[in-house]
């Protein structure tokens, strides 16, 4: 009787789970993402009027995995070598564009592992994967290759893209299917801690841009993949991707000066944490702000004890055992004053340490991008203040950076990714073709 009574609970919270995100995902589309089909019928995924009948687009927020068991693949080896961006293993893959598992994308999909770096420089081992077009490559030159990171998924190791894209539910697999049809090699980290044990180092600025970096040299390692090792490289994403692939295009000149980094797409960047942390609290994402409290203190060894009582303690923990469909209506509303020991909210924090010190680590916009670089954001984004994307551009063009910096008149967060989504396309193919990058630099 044990063992399926035990059964049947995991399965009706998995029902459970599901429900709230259909419900939240429901909420999203409401508020301001309908566009996101809009994207996915030019991606070439929807068709046209798949909107209009009322099914929700493929881009959806990402469902849970079955199970909350680590699959051998994801158990790093023994020792990680001190060799970034080693290709440490491989395997086929599958890459649906739909839940039911009946859309595939254009082309091939392989689940890589990968020595990469944390935010201290240590080895770690960081899972992700390389998706090659079905088509053979007709342009100049060899076959461009993307490194996309993608937005906030979760904490919890099920919410990894690369168990995402193989269920179904990555919600940002419309757009990565549409990089596929214009025939770029795509590779999509896990980031550090995704899927392979540990914290997911949530917002550690340093960890996110070598695991970016490092995916395009394991993908460009391997042989008979159809991955060119001499292409140009572009790095794109949007929130926590848009930061992922921002602090990427600093760090590539120092960390992986031979890539040959021709362009950055960034949208609605979380540059400075500070000011995202404080537009969060009490919101209908407060479950972000947990979970950069997580990823951070994972990532620089802070001891929570001292600055959570017990609720805010089991929030974390929870939060980091949750993918985003299950954290947003989980902990939306929440108060950091109701989490912290002395009844202060947390950006009372950050003018302390270590606090001060860890939000001033992660700030982007100190490190001039070598390449040039768009930035995007929503006006009207309600999770990452538009002055913080603003402020990040006016910060790069002050260090002599080119940067084209473009607002998107659409209402919310989500609602900023489809605009996003169609410029960076657009200046992909730009860059790919060499054509001279715009700056609004003088404008900002």
């Amino acid at each position: 009787m044990g063992a399926p009574t035990l059964a049947a609970h995991a399965e009706a919270a998995h029902a459970r789970s599901r429900l709230a995100r259909v419900l939240v995902t429901a909420l999203l589309v409401v508020t301001g993402s309908g566009a996101l089909a809009t994207s996915a019928q030019a991606s070439g995924v929807l068709p046209a009027g798949a909107q209009a009948s009322g099914a929700l687009p493929a881009a959806a927020l990402p469902a849970a995995a079955s199970s909350d068991d680590r699959p051998t693949f994801y158990e790093p080896p023994a020792g990680v070598p001190a060799q970034p961006g080693r290709l440490l293993r491989s395997e086929p893959m599958d890459f649906f564009l739909d839940p039911a598992r009946t859309v595939r994308a254009p082309g091939t999909a392989t689940r890589v592992m990968y020595a990469s770096t944390d935010r201290s420089g240590r080895p770690v081992a960081v899972t992700g994967s390389v998706l090659v077009p079905a088509s053979p490559w007709r342009g100049s030159g060899s076959r461009p290759l993307v490194a996309f990171a993608v937005g906030t998924q979760g904490m919890a190791d099920r919410c990894a893209p690369s168990r995402q894209l193989s269920a179904g539910s990555e919600y940002e697999g419309a757009f990565l299917s549409g990089l596929l049809s214009r025939g770029y090699v795509v590779a999509v980290t896990d980031y550090e801690g995704l899927g392979t044990p540990g914290v997911h180092t949530y917002m550690a600025r340093r960890s996110q841009a070598a695991a970016v970096l490092d995916s395009v040299r394991a993908a460009r390692s391997m042989t008979g993949a159809g991955v060119p090792a001499d292409g140009p490289v572009a790095l794109a994403g949007y929130s926590q991707g848009g930061g992922a692939a921002a602090a990427a295009a600093e760090l590539a000149p120092t960390y992986a000066p031979e890539l040959p980094v021709v362009g950055a797409v960034a949208g609605a960047v979380p540059a400075d944490l500070a000011a995202v942390g404080k537009a969060l609290d009490g919101g209908p994402y407060a479950a972000f702000a947990l979970y950069a409290v997580g990823g951070l203190a994972a990532a620089y060894d802070i001891d929570l004890t001292s600055l959570l009582d017990e609720e805010g303690l089991a929030r974390v923990r929870q939060a980091e055992d949750e993918c985003v469909g299950d954290s947003l209506p989980r902990h939306a509303f929440v108060r950091s004053t109701a989490l912290t020991r002395d009844g202060r909210s947390l950006s009372d924090y950050f003018d302390e340490e270590p606090w001060r010190s860890v939000l001033a680590d992660n700030v982007i916009g100190e490190r001039r991008p070598a390449a040039p670089v768009l930035v995007t954001h929503a006006l009207a984004d309600d999770v990452i203040p538009y002055a913080v994307g603003r402020d990040l551009a006016k910060r790069w063009c002050a260090r002599g950076a080119s940067v084209r910096f473009s607002t998107t008149a659409v209402p919310t967060h989500v609602g900023g990714a489809a605009p996003n989504f169609a410029e960076e396309y657009a200046f992909l193919e730009a860059r790919r073709a060499r054509v001279p990058a715009l700056s609004t630099c003088p404008l900002l």
